[in-house]
């Protein structure tokens, strides 16, 4: 039995090459779609209108000049009248003030010695401020004696801040205070890394006991003093 279609005429047979060529051209239309541009041909002028009416004609000024003032006339001469002295002139006799030497009054002024009220520094004053404790030390080694019982005092009423210890802050707080002329304890100055660590070492330095005031040349002065207060967690 022979085939009733003829092999030559199989439809299939380039199916795969047709396709490939249709959709390059699908894809090469739709590219030239996409990339093509127009443009809107439009054109704007205007016109300037120059009118020959712009010009305007500047008249010529003349400047007039002011003939200058006449000067003045010369002053009249004085007229001078002579009048005979007839009147006889007392004359004024004016006495010395001074006196002799024998006269003079010397009265005695009293100078008084006034102190100036300054700041002698601890490491320069003659005598140093006492602290309570130190009475019965030379007075070469009170200086040393003065430090050590500051340390003491430091170290005896030394208590850390709780919120400083919660937050880790730590750190030397320098302090500045003076001994005054009574020996009581004035103008506590602090700086240091934390204000609570610079409120305990004011509290330290505040419960500090009265002292012997310095003196300098056998009178009493006001000492500064600074000691610096270090804070460290362990």
């Amino acid at each position: 039995m022979q085939p009733k279609k003829n092999p030559k005429a199989d439809l299939n047979k380039n199916r795969n090459l047709y396709f490939v060529i249709g959709l390059t051209f699908v894809t090469f239309i739709t590219w030239q779609a996409i990339e093509s541009k127009t443009y809107e041909k439009t054109f704007d002028y205007e016109a300037l209108n120059v009118e020959d009416d712009d010009d305007e004609d500047i008249p010529i000024t003349e400047q007039i000049k002011t003939p200058p003032p006449p000067p003045p006339p010369p002053p009249a001469p004085e007229v001078i009248e002579v009048v005979e002295d007839e009147e006889e002139v007392e004359e004024t006799v004016i006495e010395s003030t001074e006196t002799d030497q024998d006269e003079i009054i010397i009265e005695d002024i009293e100078v008084e010695d006034e102190f100036e009220d300054i700041d002698v520094p601890f490491a320069v004053i003659e005598d140093v401020p006492i602290f309570p404790g130190c009475e019965s030390v030379a007075k070469s080694q009170r200086r040393a004696c003065f430090q050590e019982q500051m340390n003491k005092h430091i170290r005896k009423n030394f208590r850390y801040p709780d919120i400083a210890q919660e937050m880790g802050i730590q750190g030397r707080v320098y302090v500045n205070f003076i001994i005054a002329k009574d020996g009581s304890i004035t103008n506590i100055r602090m700086r240091g890394p934390d204000k609570n660590l610079e409120n305990e070492a004011a509290r330290i330095i505040g419960r500090l006991p009265k002292m012997t005031p310095g003196k300098q040349r056998g009178r009493a002065v006001r000492v500064p003093f600074s000691i610096p207060i270090t804070f460290r967690l362990q």
